[in-house]
């Protein structure tokens, strides 16, 4: 049984998406807004007044991986206490995304060779979203 993250981009939904898309080739498989729901607004669940255009729900396809999404409630992210998993195929391909979720984030930790990996580092992408990159031996 899979387990999914599901992330609150808290008003950047559709920016995360295109970012991955470019960044990871993710495939946007489903993308919602909340003017599109079929539940009427107010039942506790919608967003600030002027968010209809927002991202009520979305899942993106990552290599074998869905990574599922919303805009939320559109009052800024705060991701903590968790990192995202990339595994690449090499070296190269490792650099090749540690950089692309690398640009307008965070190095945490340099991409460089470890005890468990050949090429293994830590980024905070522009989200604020932690991934580990790494090679798997």
């Amino acid at each position: 049984m899979p387990i999914q993250p599901y992330l609150f981009f808290e008003g950047r939904a559709e920016e995360a998406a295109e970012f991955y898309r470019q960044a990871l080739g993710a495939e946007i498989t489903m993308m919602m807004r909340f003017k599109d729901s079929p539940q009427a607004p107010g039942d506790g669940c919608s967003p600030p007044p002027g968010s209809e255009d927002k991202i009520m729900h979305m899942s993106l396809q990552i290599g074998d991986a869905m990574l599922m999404g919303s805009d939320g409630m559109c009052q800024g992210p705060n991701f903590q206490g968790f990192a995202l998993s990339l595994n690449a195929n090499d070296e190269a391909d490792a650099k090749r995304k540690f950089d692309a979720l690398g640009d307008g984030g965070k190095v945490l930790a340099p991409l460089g060779p470890t005890f468990f990996s050949p090429s293994f580092g830590m980024v905070a992408d522009r989200f604020g979203v932690t991934w580990m990159v790494l090679v798997t031996p």
